[in-house]
């Protein structure tokens, strides 16, 4: 057989098999998700064979505004039509607008924008940017976090799963336990550069703080002349049902990360949004940060369509209203079958449901997979099962989900005991 060849071209499993990530397609086949995605529209993701799968898994967040949002799609068409990437010499009008936008949009004086590529790029951004404006080295960081797995987002990261590998890390780097701000403050000092936390945990298992939480934070940074960088990479752009989550709180971050849902499930884009006062350094060095295709105009004219579109639709103000009724409802079937889902927790459409085991939360999610549902868990908790779907997604479509959920734990509530054994 030639070098490189598949014996069935058709098999794209076997292809990741031959050309990716073996042990990936291995875990791919195991869970039985051999189908090949084709295209989609709204909540709603169609295989090559025609099935139709409600996306409850939102790819991990990144499509807020559902799949191929028209509006969107013509947005990047009429501008790949003129120009996707810059000269990075002249003048970029989608780059300013964008970021014109972001500063209008993001709360209090949030209003310098740096962009890039990715979350992970994001974070490993506002990092750098709290280090040379405090002249300081030291973050703090939160057990649980996930901020990426770039080699400064995962050392900020809180998981050894993923650390452990590639350690030494970057030094000088200190871990609190999320929501605990006496911890905090007993780390904090004038030696911070900065603290870095997700208004709500992600990858952490959907950990909502108490509601005192940030606003401490804010004080802290403030009383130690510390920063604080606010990782809105999942929970930015209304998934929480409020634009930005730390609008919850009242609060304004020193630096703000945005991605994912920033591209409109169209184009990968990441920013970090500074105050003034945190934008300072960029005065005498213009070009310390950089980055070659970050704010391209393809990515830009994407984003700013989506932004446009977020709130013209109301998209924060749908996923708070559904957010609370499945909230609710999801709170039901936990008190009918508290054997198999042990809790209930989240904001707006950030949901995540406990299960007792890894092993049932596999269970689950391939029993929803049968019944044409996708979800995932959280990456630094597989006891939680998440749902951040579309916000597009209709009443009639999470009816569904409920409907496929409530089968589902009636057929494992007499497995629990055995799945737990696996």
């Amino acid at each position: 057989m030639e070098k490189g060849a598949t014996r069935d071209e058709g098999d794209v499993l076997t292809q990741y098999e031959q050309f990716v990530n073996p042990g990936l397609a291995r875990a791919l086949r195991f869970m039985g998700l051999t189908a090949v995605e084709h295209k989609g529209h709204g909540a709603v993701v169609v295989t090559e064979d025609g099935e139709e799968y409600v996306d409850c898994a939102g790819g991990y967040g990144v499509f807020i505004p559902g799949y191929q949002h028209p509006r969107i799609v013509a947005r990047a068409q009429a501008q790949l039509a003129k120009l996707a990437l810059s000269s990075r010499v002249l003048l970029n009008r989608p780059m300013v607008e964008l970021a014109e936008s972001l500063a209008r949009l993001t709360p209090g004086d949030l209003q310098y924008s740096f962009f890039c590529n990715s979350g992970a790029e994001a974070v490993e951004a506002a990092l750098k940017f709290a280090r040379i404006q405090t002249g300081r080295s030291r973050i703090i960081a939160t057990t649980g976090a996930f901020h990426g797995k770039t080699f400064g987002a995962l050392s900020v990261s809180g998981r050894d799963t993923y650390r452990q590998p590639f350690t030494p890390l970057v030094p000088d780097i200190v871990h609190v336990p999320y929501g605990d701000v006496q911890a905090l403050a007993e780390a904090i000092d004038e030696e911070t550069a900065a603290v870095i936390v997700e208004p709500i945990q992600g990858e952490g298992g959907i950990i909502v703080p108490p509601d005192s939480y940030l606003p401490r934070i804010r004080e802290l940074c403030d009383r130690t002349g510390a920063l604080w960088i606010a990782d809105e990479v999942q929970t930015g752009l209304g998934r929480t049902g409020r634009l930005f989550a730390v609008e919850h709180a009242g609060v304004v971050p020193d630096y703000l990360c945005l991605a994912k849902a920033l591209g409109g499930g169209l184009m990968p884009i990441g920013a970090v949004i500074g105050r003034p006062s945190a934008w300072t350094f960029f005065d005498t060095q213009p070009l310390i940060h950089t980055s070659t295709f970050g704010g391209n105009p393809l990515a830009c004219a994407v984003a700013h369509e989506t932004l446009r579109v977020i709130v013209e639709e109301g998209l924060p103000q749908r996923a708070a209203m559904l957010g609370e009724w499945l909230l609710s409802a999801l709170g039901d079937l936990q008190t009918r079958y508290p054997r198999v889902l042990t809790a209930v927790r989240g904001r707006g459409l950030m949901i995540g449901l406990e299960v007792p085991h890894p092993g049932v939360g596999g269970a689950i999610m391939a029993e929803l997979l049968q019944r044409h549902i996708l979800a995932v868990y959280t990456l630094n908790n597989e006891r939680v099962i998440r749902l951040i779907p579309p916000l597009v997604i209709t009443r009639e479509q999470l009816q569904q989900v409920l409907g496929a959920f409530d089968d589902v734990l009636n057929t494992l509530d007499s497995q629990v005991e055995d799945l737990m054994e696996e």
